[in-house]
């Protein structure tokens, strides 16, 4: 049975099938290097970046794919063309192949995600 409890994000990158431990590696130092201050944890069993204004991103990986969390409208929108490659549910993951991940783009997402953020906390 695979472990749910995960308390690191390095046990969580493990877990995963071996095909996946680089890509994932890339994508968590791409997030960690956009929002340098976001903590990292385990949240909903996988991977999370969260600053004091909320949760950034989230990722996870699968057997032929990784996916970023959550791809809402006003994210989406804004890299419309650079998602058009890439399976795309609003509200939930966006889906990228193990191979060559975007490692820029996820990180400009990142930005973007702690950017709403932080204007959505100066909004209250």
């Amino acid at each position: 049975m695979t472990n749910t409890d995960f308390t690191s994000v390095d046990e969580y990158i493990a877990s995963r099938p071996e095909a996946t431990h680089k890509v994932l590696q890339k994508v968590r130092k791409a997030i960690q290097a956009a929002v340098p201050d976001a903590e990292e944890r385990i949240s909903y069993q996988i991977p999370a970046y969260k600053l004091p204004t909320g949760f950034v991103l989230y990722f996870a990986g699968w057997k032929s794919h990784f996916s970023i969390y959550p791809a809402q409208p006003h994210l989406v929108e804004a890299f419309k063309e650079e998602l058009a490659p890439y399976e795309v549910n609003n509200k939930g993951p966006i889906h990228f192949c193990l191979s060559g991940p975007p490692v820029k783009r996820i990180g400009r997402i990142a930005k973007l995600r702690a950017r709403d953020l932080a204007a959505k906390k100066a909004e209250k």
